[in-house]
């Protein structure tokens, strides 16, 4: 572990190789699971803005767990995270005709119809933050469901921190990106 501004860091983001290998787990981290995706209070009030021009790049299920629950839920422990259908897949979950899960925030988003990729959780996974009062936390989660990422990041040798690079200059800014880049040169 580093530190970084007010950021403590996992080594595992210099030291571990990962690039979504979508053709052979079908994009298994929006469907596999026991929880929605986390997203903050800021995103909470995005999601019920942008909820009309998502809607239409949606499936039925998660149109309708969506109206039955909410654009997010609130867990027992007070935790904010997307919906579920029937307690399995995120309800924004939709799929290519390859049968590869894809992002119904992130579809309209490519399409122009909201300015919003997707909750920062999803956009930095594998990378997780655990907010404290003093600091972030930021880990590399191991999953094995994301194993061949993990074997296409070997063979390509594209570390964890350089795969979610748009996403970390996204959760804490290009100066930030810069010193983690000058940690990883000197390592």
């Amino acid at each position: 572990m580093f530190q970084l501004g007010k950021t403590i860091v996992s080594e595992d983001l210099i030291e571990k190789d990962f690039v979504c290998n979508l053709n052979a787990c079908k994009g298994a981290c929006c469907i596999e699971g026991e929880a929605g995706a986390p997203v903050t209070e800021e995103e909470v009030e995005i999601l019920k803005k942008i909820y009309p021009k998502v809607k239409p790049f949606l499936r039925p299920e998660g149109i309708a767990a969506i109206e039955k629950q909410g654009t997010h839920i609130k867990t027992d422990f007070d935790e904010l995270e997307t919906p579920l259908v029937e307690g399995k897949e995120c309800t924004y979950v939709t799929f290519t005709d390859k049968g590869i899960a894809s992002c119904g925030i992130e579809d309209a988003f490519n399409a122009g119809a909201i300015d919003f990729r997707k909750p920062i959780s999803c956009h930095l996974y594998p990378v997780r933050i655990q907010e404290y009062s003093e600091f972030s936390a930021v880990n590399y989660h191991r999953w094995p469901i994301c194993d061949p990422a993990c074997a296409l990041g070997k063979e390509l040798q594209v570390p964890v921190y350089k795969f979610v690079k748009t996403a970390l200059i996204r959760k804490f800014g290009e100066n930030w990106y810069a010193e983690l880049e000058k940690v990883a040169s000197e390592m």
